[in-house]
C-alpha cells in the first residue's frame, strides 16, 4: 500500500511539473497530461498494445537469456582465479565499447527482425551483469570458503550455499541499471529498420507530428519500464529475502 501511495505522489508531481512547463511553452509538442491521458485511452483499443507487448517480449526475454549466461559465468570468473586471468583481459577489452555500434552489423547478419534486437540487448545485459557478478563473488572473504570446507562441503556446495547467495543482491543492483539501459537501447532499435515495438511507434507518430500519439507511445514506455522494475523487485524479494528485513 505504501509503494502504491509512492507511486501516486510521485505520478501527481510529475503531472504538475508536466502541466506548468506545457502552460508555459504553449505548444502541441508538448500536450497537458490531461489530453496526453486522454489520448493514451484513446490508443488502447489500437495497435499500441501490439506494439507494447512486441517491446516487451524483446526486452523481457533480452534480461532473462543475459542473466542465465552471466550469471554463473561471472560466479565462476569471481571464484576460479586460472579461467579469470584468461578471460579478464577480453572483459575489460570487451566491456567498455558501447555495444550498440554492433547494431548495423547484427541487422546485417541478423535481419531486421526479433533476433538482432534480442541479440544486442543480451549482450548488454550480459556485460553489466557478468562484472558486477564477477567483482562480488570475488569479495567474498576466504575465511568463509574454508569453513564451509572443513565442514566437508564440496566445490558445487559452495558455490550454492555461499557464493551464489552472497552475489545474488548486487547482481539485482545491476540487473536494474542494466535494465534500463535495456529500454533506452531497445528504443534506439526500434526506431529504425523496423514495423513494429515503442520505438517504431513513437519515431512514426513524430515523423508524421502526431504529437498525441507520439505521447501515447512514450507513456507505454515508462510503463513498460515500471512494470519490468516491479518483477525485478518482486523476484529479488522472493530470492533474497534478507535483503529486505
Amino acid at each position: 500500500m505504501s509503494k502504491a501511495k509512492g507511486y501516486l505522489g510521485a505520478a501527481v508531481t510529475l503531472f504538475i511539473i508536466w502541466y506548468a512547463l506545457a502552460t508555459l511553452l504553449n505548444t502541441r509538442a508538448l500536450p497537458t497530461p490531461v489530453s496526453a491521458l486522454s489520448d493514451f485511452f484513446r490508443l488502447l483499443p489500437g495497435d499500441l498494445p501490439w506494439h507494447f507487448a512486441v517491446s516487451l517480449y524483446r526486452v523481457g526475454l533480452s534480461i532473462i537469456l543475459g542473466v542465465l549466461l552471466a550469471l554463473p559465468a561471472g560466479l565462476i570468473l569471481g571464484r576460479e582465479e586460472s579461467i579469470d586471468r584468461f578471460f579478464a583481459p577480453l572483459i575489460f577489452i570487451l566491456y567498455p565499447i558501447p555495444k550498440v555500434v554492433f547494431l548495423p552489423i547484427l541487422l546485417l547478419l541478423l535481419g531486421l527482425g526479433n533476433l538482432s534486437k534480442i541479440v544486442l540487448i543480451t549482450v548488454i545485459v550480459f556485460f553489466q551483469i557478468l562484472v558486477t557478478t564477477r567483482d562480488a563473488a570475488r569479495e567474498i572473504p576466504n575465511q568463509t570458503v574454508l569453513s564451509m570446507k572443513s565442514l566437508g562441503a564440496t566445490g558445487w556446495h559452495i558455490y550454492k550455499h555461499v557464493v551464489y547467495p552472497a552475489s545474488l543482491p548486487k547482481m539485482f543492483t545491476a540487473l536494474r541499471i542494466a535494465a534500463g539501459t535495456a529500454i533506452a537501447v531497445l528504443f534506439f532499435a526500434e526506431s529504425f529498420a523496423t514495423q513494429d515495438g515503442l520505438g517504431y511507434f513513437i519515431v512514426d507518430a513524430w515523423s508524421r507530428i502526431n504529437y498525441p500519439d507520439m505521447f501515447g507511445g512514450i507513456m507505454a514506455m515508462a510503463i513498460m519500464g515500471i512494470i519490468i522494475y516491479e518483477l525485478l523487485d518482486l523476484i529479488e524479494r522472493r530470492l533474497c529475502p534478507w535483503t529486505k528485513l
